[in-house]
């Protein structure tokens, strides 16, 4: 770094935390509530495979240096189709999740007016708040910063007042922890493997948890000690929260809030604190809207620019903000949400979520393969311990491939039966629906290969 005091380890780790906390915590105690107990395993295995994934990434990273990620990571080792499928699974997951963010954020929202939680209305304000930030990332990615930084704090201060008060309730053996407790779903491993895959979405993003080397001291170690300690802090911060909701509200009352943490401020402090959380909660929504509604228009953006996407995605606004692929990843965002406006909103957060995260799980499955193929094929001479890395990355397989299974089952009473878990229907299935969604990149692949051979021989 030319300039200035070069970061060091805590101040890394520091950043990274901030980037990967976003809105989806907010709501996601609501989505686990059926899951009972199970959410705490499944948490504890999310985190685990986090890290060795987080480890996968670190180690890629440092061997490729200037790739573009996980396209790069995939094209390298699996050639251009394989990175392509990637790449394009990556701006799936982000318009999908942003269906997420924006459900979480009007969640809280209903707190304050409380005609908000019910459909079609929660649907048409969800849509109406990602145009409104749309429209500002058009309008010029400096206001989107400013609104980014002024909202970035904020999300940190409901989820450690919620964890602080669970640390307190377990430590004075508070008796409404033990009665929620007796009456929450039994440990089953379909169930456990049912919430993992929802666990996942709130630690999506450790990904692009890096830092650019010319600004921190030693980047070499500490980049990846960054990114562990990071992924490992930011778990801890959401199990916390989430479990001190699971203790003190019922599992079926939890199932059906539309403001979780506010909830829980409200049985123990009153409406003054849950109004305070909630509003908190509601920023830290809007802003993690804004930042990834960002990134959905820049990474296809930059794609395009590279020649990997279709051209039209690198058109340009007057302001010289990628206008084009904004609108069309919001409008995509906007179908979704319309379809499935007949739902609640902790239903709705619920399929986009799993549709998101199986997305992601399909990149992060790419990636740990593609580990272990450079590996084999001695592309990887950086690392120090060949065998740990190969064993993390066997691991990390292993997971996202559970993981993704995970996305197609369902908790529903209606399609389960007597069961409490069971496989979700074909027509409705989230793991499903991604990969069709990933299939649309076959045919997008072969018109750019196409027009690619049209213009060499031009």
């Amino acid at each position: 770094m030319s300039r200035g005091r070069p970061l060091g380890l805590w101040m890394a780790t520091a950043l990274v935390v901030g980037n990967m906390i976003g809105a989806s915590v907010f709501l996601l105690p609501a989505a686990l509530a059926p899951y009972g107990l199970n959410s705490l395993p499944a948490w504890l295995i999310t985190i685990s495979g986090a890290l060795l994934i987080a480890v996968v990434y670190a180690a890629l990273g440092r061997a490729f240096p200037e790739a573009c990620g996980p396209y790069d990571y995939t094209r390298i080792a699996f050639g251009e189709f394989a990175g392509f499928v990637v790449a394009w699974g990556y701006w799936i997951a982000c318009w999908v999740g942003n269906a997420a963010i924006a459900t979480g954020a009007v969640s809280y929202l209903a707190d304050f007016f409380p005609a908000i939680a019910t459909q079609p209305t929660s649907a048409l304000v969800t849509i109406a708040a990602i145009w409104v930030l749309t429209g500002v990332n058009v309008y010029g990615t400096r206001v989107a910063g400013s609104v980014q930084l002024v909202t970035t704090v904020l999300k940190l201060l409901p989820l450690l007042a919620i964890g602080a008060l669970g640390v307190w309730l377990l430590a004075t053996r508070h008796p409404a922890i033990a009665q929620n407790l007796a009456t929450a779903a039994p440990l089953r491993a379909d169930a456990i493997t049912a919430a993992a895959t929802l666990t996942l979405f709130a630690l999506c993003g450790l990904e692009c948890a890096t830092i650019p080397a010319g600004k921190v001291a030693d980047a070499e170690r500490t980049v990846p000690r960054a990114t562990l300690a990071g992924t490992a802090l930011t778990a801890a911060i959401y199990v916390l929260s989430c479990s001190t909701a699971l203790f003190v509200i019922p599992a079926e009352a939890l199932a059906q809030s539309h403001a979780p943490f506010a909830d829980v401020a409200r049985v123990f402090f009153g409406d003054a604190a849950a109004r305070g959380i909630a509003l908190f909660a509601m920023v830290s929504g809007f802003g993690a809207l804004n930042g990834w509604i960002l990134i959905q228009g820049e990474l296809p953006y930059h794609m395009a620019r590279q020649g990997v996407f279709p051209r039209w995605f690198a058109r340009e606004s007057p302001r010289r903000t990628p206008a084009l692929s904004l609108v069309l990843g919001s409008a995509l965002t906007s179908v979704l949400l319309a379809l499935n406006a007949a739902k609640s909103l902790g239903d709705v957060f619920r399929f986009v979520v799993l549709v998101s995260t199986a997305a992601t799980l399909v990149m992060y499955l790419a990636c740990a393969l593609a580990a272990l193929k450079l590996l084999a094929t001695g592309a990887l001479p950086a690392v120090a311990n060949r065998r740990r890395l190969a064993a993390a990355a066997v691991a990390a397989a292993l997971y996202a491939l559970w993981a993704i299974v995970g996305a197609g089952l369902s908790t529903d009473a209606a399609s389960c039966g007597r069961g409490l878990i069971c496989w979700t229907p074909w027509s409705s299935n989230p793991a499903i629906l991604c990969l069709a969604l990933l299939a649309s990149a076959v045919p997008v692949f072969l018109l750019m290969r196409r027009r690619a051979r049209a213009a060499a021989t031009s």
